[in-house]
C-alpha cells in the first residue's frame, strides 16, 4: 500500500512562490485550481488509507475472537492496497469522466482495497457475514465469484462496503473493496494476474486453458479439504467430559 509523507504535499509557501512567477490573472487562477485539486487528492487518499485501517482492524478482531472460541484462525493473512493514481485516471477515462475528487468518490469503488485469505471456503462466508452484521458497515455491492466463477476460472468473494471514519473534526463514510478467498484461490489468481500483464506470449491460449483446468482442480481440492476438516471436527465433538474440561483449560491463556 502506498505511503504518504506530509513533506510531499505542496504547502502554502511553495504555492505562493509558484504563483509569483505567473504573469496573468488567468494563469494564477488555473494554478490555484490545480493546487487545490492536488492537495484535495492527497487528503482523499489519506481518507481511503484510514478507511483501510478501520476495516482491517475489524477483520483482525474477528480473527482473534474466532481463534479463542474455535481454537482455529479462519484468516491466514490480510493484505491492503491503495489504488495507484494512473489506475484511477485510466478507470475514469474508461467511464468518460474527468479527473475530479467528486468523480473518484462516485465512480471508483476500489480506491481502497483489502484482500483476506482464508484456509477454507466456509471461513470466507463466516468472516463476510460477521463483517456485514456490524451496524457501522453498509454493503454497497456483493459479487460471489465462488458460486458463479468468471469464465477464466477466477473465484473469490467481492464486497464493496462503506465504513464511517472519524477524523479530528468530522466523520466521513468511505468505500472499501474487500476480496475474500482461500489460499488456493489466491495462488491461482496471482499466476493468472502475471499472465494478464505479460506481452507477446506465443502459447498464451494454451496457458489460459491450463489455468482454467487448474482452477477447476483447485475448487475441487478446496471442497475436499473442507470435508476432511469437518471429519476431524466431528471426531473432536465426541470427546469425553474430562477431555472437554482439559480442552477448556488449555484455552485459558492466549497470546496477544
Amino acid at each position: 500500500m502506498e505511503q504518504y509523507d506530509e513533506n510531499d504535499i505542496l504547502d502554502g509557501e511553495l504555492t505562493e512562490g509558484l504563483i509569483t512567477l505567473l504573469d496573468t490573472p488567468e494563469k494564477v487562477n488555473q494554478t490555484k485550481k490545480f493546487m487545490d485539486l492536488l492537495v484535495g487528492y492527497r487528503e482523499l487518499m489519506m481518507m481511503y488509507t484510514c478507511a483501510i485501517k478501520e476495516v482491517r482492524t475489524k477483520f483482525e478482531v474477528l480473527d482473534t475472537e474466532f481463534s479463542v472460541r474455535n481454537q482455529r484462525n479462519p484468516i491466514s493473512s490480510i493484505t491492503t492496497r491503495l489504488k495507484h493514481t494512473n489506475s484511477i485516471m485510466a478507470k475514469l477515462d474508461k467511464y468518460e469522466c474527468r479527473f475530479s475528487l467528486e468523480n473518484i468518490e462516485k465512480y471508483i469503488n476500489d480506491a481502497a482495497g483489502i484482500r483476506v485469505i482464508c484456509s477454507y471456503i466456509d471461513d470466507i462466508y463466516q468472516i463476510a457475514d460477521s463483517l456485514l452484521a456490524q451496524d457501522d458497515i453498509t454493503l454497497v455491492t456483493r459479487k460471489d465469484y465462488i458460486i458463479d466463477p468468471k469464465p477464466n476460472g477466477y473465484r473469490s468473494l467481492h464486497l464493496i462496503v462503506r465504513v464511517p471514519v472519524f477524523f479530528a473534526k468530522y466523520k466521513k463514510d468511505m468505500k472499501v473493496e474487500v476480496q475474500i478467498r482461500t489460499i488456493a484461490m489466491d495462488f491461482w489468481a496471482s499466476l493468472e494476474h502475471q499472465l494478464k500483464y505479460k506481452q507477446n506470449i506465443s502459447n498464451q491460449q494454451e496457458i489460459v486453458e491450463q489455468l482454467k483446468s487448474c482452477a477447476d482442480v483447485i475448487a475441487s481440492t478446496d471442497q475436499r479439504m473442507l470435508g476432511i476438516r469437518q471429519q476431524i471436527e466431528a471426531v473432536a465433538d465426541a470427546m469425553t467430559e474430562e477431555d472437554i474440561l482439559l480442552e477448556k483449560l488449555s484455552r485459558m491463556d492466549m497470546n496477544i
